[in-house]
């Protein structure tokens, strides 16, 4: 593994892909068994791909294909001037699965990328074969207090261009100092937000408290599973569950730990994630490859 100083996770091969009309992103792939289902890894609210899923990658492409991609102003991800939308990102992921000629995709959403991946569904089916829904929910500020929080980014996204790059790299740093407690991984986690584009990411904040899907939630037409995080204090496992119940014949699959559970116990989120897998790749029809699914 080597020193803290060092350390890096193993990852899959990843290249920068332009998305004509939209930009450029990084992507990572996994080929997975031949004929295996397509999974699109969309990751959480200030993460990247690698943040979200480093722990997940190999155990998934055992037996799935798998795309991860930065979602714009996050990690590698498109750089623009535009405010940040979460239908951007819905459609610059539909436009790399038409890139990549996966054909429809089993879209895995955690957190943030709940939105995106139910999005994507929304505004292009026919690349949607399945969703999986982890930590995540229909709406984030329901109330209005939690409406105000959310629209306060917005302000902060506009004085973040102000902020000198040293204080950005402390604040960053403080930040993820709260989500990990394994020390080794803290340098390249840290390393790993300074490629956010921080004002795109608080201006995503702002774009997670105006998302309401309560009036839509309920047309999703395809296989789905919701994964809930059962100690979850950042999105309420109340809200969680009432997406599950909100989809038609969704599947629930529950993990006994917090928002960060996929990083920091691998070993509870992964069980729960493949079994929403499999309930989801088998009710699209074509069930995951048979191999060894964790280990």
């Amino acid at each position: 593994m080597g020193d803290s100083a060092t350390w890096t996770p193993a990852l899959p091969p990843g290249r920068t892909i332009e998305l004509p009309g939209r930009g450029r992103t990084f992507v990572r792939e996994l080929a997975g068994p031949p004929g295996a289902p397509t999974l699109l890894l969309l990751h959480g609210w200030t993460a990247s791909a690698d943040l979200n899923w480093f722990r997940c990658y190999s155990s998934l492409g055992r037996s799935y294909r798998v795309v991860a991609l930065d979602h714009r102003g996050h990690g590698r991800g498109i750089r623009t001037r535009r405010a940040f939308r979460l239908r951007d990102c819905a459609d610059d992921a539909a436009l790399l699965i038409e890139q990549l000629g996966t054909g429809p995709v089993i879209a895995v959403g955690y957190s943030m990328g709940g939105p995106v991946a139910s999005l994507l569904w929304r505004r292009h089916p026919h690349l949607v074969r399945g969703l999986v829904l982890c930590a995540t929910a229909r709406t984030f500020a329901a109330r209005p207090q939690e409406r105000v929080s959310f629209a306060a980014l917005g302000g902060l996204a506009l004085a973040a261009r102000a902020v000198p790059e040293p204080m950005r790299r402390r604040l960053a740093q403080r930040f993820i100092g709260t989500r990990t407690d394994d020390r080794s991984i803290e340098s390249w986690v840290v390393g790993e937000m300074h490629r956010n584009d921080w004002k795109a990411v608080l201006e995503a904040g702002t774009a997670l408290g105006r998302y309401d899907a309560r009036e839509w939630i309920g047309e999703v037409d395809v296989p789905a599973a919701v994964v809930v995080t059962t100690r979850d204090g950042v999105v309420a496992p109340a809200r969680q569950e009432a997406l599950a119940r909100s989809i038609p014949g969704a599947s629930v699959f529950e993990v006994p730990g917090d928002h960060t559970v996929c990083v920091t116990n691998p070993g509870r989120f992964l069980p729960a994630l493949h079994a929403a897998l499999r309930a989801v790749a088998v009710g699209s029809g074509t069930p995951p490859a048979d191999r060894p699914a964790f280990v």
